[in-house]
């Protein structure tokens, strides 16, 4: 994190169920670097976010010889994390969130994103695919990392 309160994350993973969660574990890692615990609510809305947008990456996004990229920025001044996860397949973009019926196991991943999010949204990306992104509102929390027992 810089003095004035940015701070960037942006990796690649393999386009696979383990890429997904390993995504989702390294975002929670470079949260408690920044001050935000593992437990508070905004690494919380932020790590559901980005297992969801991986999990979509993975199932919908996938294409054979690509891995997906997950980049996570916080804007401190904005009180704003912005999350993007890219895929190289651009035949599925995402469509209007809504609940399945309750039977079916799948499905409400972009619904949980949407409650979470204050706006999300997807764009074409190049060369290739697409990325979809989403904002999440979150005031660090004071005293930075030392404060919630980080390192």
């Amino acid at each position: 994190m810089t003095a004035n309160g940015y701070g960037s994350l942006s990796r690649q993973f393999d386009s696979t169920p383990r890429g997904a969660w390993l995504a989702r574990r390294t975002v929670v890692r470079q949260l408690g670097a920044w001050g935000f615990g593992p437990m508070t609510d905004a690494s919380c809305a932020v790590a559901l976010v980005v297992a969801e947008l991986a999990a979509n990456a993975v199932c919908h996004g996938r294409l054979r010889g690509r891995n997906f990229h997950v980049r996570v920025d916080y804007e401190g001044p904005a009180s704003r994390f912005r999350i993007e996860v890219s895929d190289a397949l651009l035949g599925r973009t995402p469509g209007a969130p809504a609940l399945p019926p309750d039977d079916q196991e799948s499905g409400r991943g972009l619904f949980l994103v949407e409650c979470l999010a204050s706006r999300w949204g997807w764009e074409l990306r190049n060369p290739i695919g697409k990325t979809v992104w989403a904002e999440v509102t979150a005031v660090r929390p004071a005293g930075g990392p030392r404060a919630l027992g980080c390192s």
